[in-house]
């Protein structure tokens, strides 16, 4: 009963921690120049709310997804830990290093600037790739089938979002942005 305390206490302080971060930086943008409908953004925040959700609930509505996938010990909890955490910091260093060109919307900042160093050298979108990191360490620790369909549903939610983001930055910055594109992958470093 402890060990699930202070498990549950680790990734609620990891969680809360970087959303915390995140309403703190929010207020150091650049301001947007352009920005995508409300229609669109729900397209991609809905899903993640109901990731959300799926991973934080202590059960769902659905009997099957409550099943275990990993088996009840504490090396999916430490490992899931140690992934939430690499997850954290990595998206953390990539919004410190996107500074005032970050936004939560798929928005053109006013003076936008191509960032492709720190996290940007490996991936195009390294705050995706840490936050879908947490997703999936946090999906291993809590162990049940949930988790990986969180994992699903979030990744779709970024996979859209990019996708959208990738057009208006081709529109700004053209073959710049494409010769980037054609060597750094999206999410993945190395694969995708």
């Amino acid at each position: 009963m402890f060990y699930r305390w202070l498990f549950l206490s680790l990734f609620l302080l990891m969680w809360v921690g970087w959303l915390a971060l995140w309403s703190v930086m929010a207020s150091r943008v650049k301001a947007a120049a352009q920005s995508e409908s409300v229609p669109s953004r729900l397209s991609h925040v809905v899903p993640l709310l109901i990731a959300g959700y799926l991973l934080a609930a202590p059960r769902v509505p659905i009997p099957l997804l409550d099943e275990r996938f990993v088996p009840l010990a504490i090396w999916p909890a430490a490992l899931g830990a140690a992934l939430t955490f690499a997850g954290v910091v990595f998206s953390v260093w990539a919004r410190f290093v996107l500074a005032g060109n970050w936004s939560s919307l798929v928005q053109l900042k006013q003076d936008h600037e191509l960032i492709v160093e720190g996290p940007y050298r490996w991936v195009r979108h390294p705050i995706y790739t840490g936050v879908l990191l947490m997703f999936a360490g946090t999906a291993l620790a809590v162990g049940e089938w949930r988790g990986l369909l969180a994992v699903a549903i979030a990744a779709a939610a970024f996979w859209r979002k990019l996708r959208l983001e990738e057009t208006v930055m081709r529109g700004q910055f053209g073959d710049a942005y494409a010769r980037y594109a054609e060597r750094v992958p999206a999410l993945i470093p190395l694969i995708l």
